[in-house]
């Protein structure tokens, strides 16, 4: 039986969590899941109460019943535990409520406690354009005092213009210090474990920057295809679907200058800069700087899958693959491109930082053995395993012919195998505990995310003004082969 005592940290003051789009997707498969593993390890604080407000007019027990369905098929049959279920549900509660008319929200705030006594957290799990209004509503009906704090899912806007305007219709009722932006990736360990990587220790600082690193590469793979969220996936497409947050905000931790602290703005700051100093491609290079694409019908791990098209069942330029060479213009990175990929229905799902370092100056071994002499690499694995790995080159153990035969070997970073054999924990769950105790490092400011949209909406503009159109790929390969000219273009390889 786990222990269900308060292992949080957090202090003792009262938290009401209310979750608008409660019954939807997101809330299902990753929110409430993430809170049950929290109640599972003891860090929810016994005062937490949590409110799930949705447009379905139903009681409170028939929300249970469909919670209860959705986490029999989330959780691991290993980890479902009647108890922890209890103690989950006896903090729940339901409220039916529609944002567009805004019945519902005076019901909501007779539910909630006083707001001197207690804080709150708004948690928009709704479509982005409903922020603002939910914000306008709350404020209404008196819930957005100094205790109250609200997060927003991603996307924040379509473009940089409509960024701007969910900005500030949220910005118009909260100050940016109580405004949580969520970027799930930011939440998984191995993106955490980067930074301490990097800044807890002295080994690698010398050697990163543009004298001790070739190249770095960002690849976010996935085999799905868009399933259901084809008309949503149609607005936005693979650039600013994936690029525009989870990708830049991978190449902002591995890009940016060490912090003064982990404060959160000290750590913001320096990602703005990175965002800031980001070359924007111009018009005459966007053919030979990035590469858009477009699933066919095709095979994904042995199972025939339909084209993108076929599943939309009209016509369409979006993409769903995208690669680009970036660049930024400071004097650590100056001349090092950075590869950013990111694509649908693509041979396996992994997300991975792959850094290549420069080769040795001078090699003094007999021919055959620079053969297979190789440059170092660090590879983070972020998805489907979280590890990182060290490749060195080492002498092949011999005598003879042997005796200078080189090879290369993987030095493991990870955590211990003891460690990596405990439940891996949805990176949801850091989080909502860090919104919970309102630690703001982990979320993007809102000057990261028009700094992100500024650039890509460069090259979005720019694909317009030429009529660029995405290649075709077949499903359950590695995209078009403009992307392998991409790299190899420069000299370089994508690692696979």
């Amino acid at each position: 039986m786990p222990d269900i005592h308060n292992q949080s940290g957090l202090n003792d003051r009262p938290v009401d969590l209310v979750i608008f789009g409660g019954t939807g997707d997101l809330a299902m498969r990753m929110l409430f899941p993430s809170l049950y593993f929290l109640e599972y390890d003891g860090h929810l604080p016994d005062s937490l109460r949590i409110i799930a407000a949705a447009r379905k007019d139903m009681t409170r027990d028939e929300f249970l019943g469909i919670l209860d369905k959705r986490l029999q098929g989330v959780v691991g049959a290993g980890y479902l535990c009647e108890n922890i279920k209890t103690h989950l549900y006896d903090r729940l509660s339901y409220q039916p409520l529609d944002v567009e008319s805004g019945t519902g929200f005076e019901s909501l705030a007779k539910k909630l406690r006083h707001k001197d006594l207690c804080d709150m957290v708004a948690y928009c799990s709704t479509a982005p354009r409903l922020y603002g209004q939910i914000c306008e509503l709350l404020e209404i009906y008196g819930l957005t005092g100094d205790t109250c704090r609200i997060v927003l899912e991603k996307p924040i806007g379509h473009d940089l213009q409509s960024c701007k305007d969910v900005n500030d219709a949220v910005g118009a009722v909260f100050d940016e210090q109580r405004i949580y932006r969520i970027d799930h990736y930011l939440g998984k360990e191995t993106v955490q474990n980067l930074m301490a990587l990097r800044f807890a220790n002295s080994l690698f600082e010398p050697l990163w920057d543009a004298n001790g690193i070739e190249q770095v590469q960002i690849t976010v793979s996935e085999t799905i295809g868009v399933e259901d969220r084809w008309d949503y996936y149609n607005d936005y497409g693979a650039l600013k679907d994936m690029v525009q947050n989870h990708i830049m905000q991978l190449l902002c931790l591995v890009a940016m200058e060490p912090p003064t602290s982990m404060d959160a703005d000290a750590v913001r700051d320096e990602k703005l800069k990175v965002l800031r100093a980001l070359r924007p491609i111009p018009l005459s290079e966007l053919a030979q700087k990035t590469v858009a694409g477009q699933y066919t019908a095709g095979t994904v791990a042995g199972k025939d899958v339909p084209g993108y098209l076929d599943e939309g069942k009209k016509p369409s330029n979006t993409e769903t693959f995208v690669a680009l060479r970036a660049e930024i213009d400071n004097w650590r990175w100056a001349g090092v491109p950075f590869y950013l990929r990111t694509g649908k229905r693509l041979p396996y799902r992994h997300s991975q930082i792959f850094i290549q370092f420069k080769g040795v100056p001078h090699s003094i071994f007999p021919d055959e053995s620079n053969l297979s002499l190789e440059p170092n690499k660090l590879v983070i694995h972020l998805q489907p395993e979280e590890n990182i790995k060290l490749l060195m080159m080492n002498k092949v153990p011999g005598l003879g012919r042997d005796a200078t035969t080189l090879q290369e070997v993987s030095l493991d970073l990870s955590i211990s195998p003891e460690a990596r054999s405990r439940r891996r924990p949805i990176a949801y769950e850091r989080l909502l505990l860090d919104i919970l105790a309102d630690r703001s490092t982990l979320f993007v400011r809102r000057d990261e995310t028009e700094a992100a949209w500024q650039w890509i909406d460069n090259i979005a503009n720019g694909w317009s003004a030429l009529g660029m159109k995405p290649s075709p790929y077949v499903a359950g390969t590695w995209s078009p082969p403009a992307s392998v000219e991409l790299t190899e273009r420069y000299g370089h390889d994508w690692h696979d």
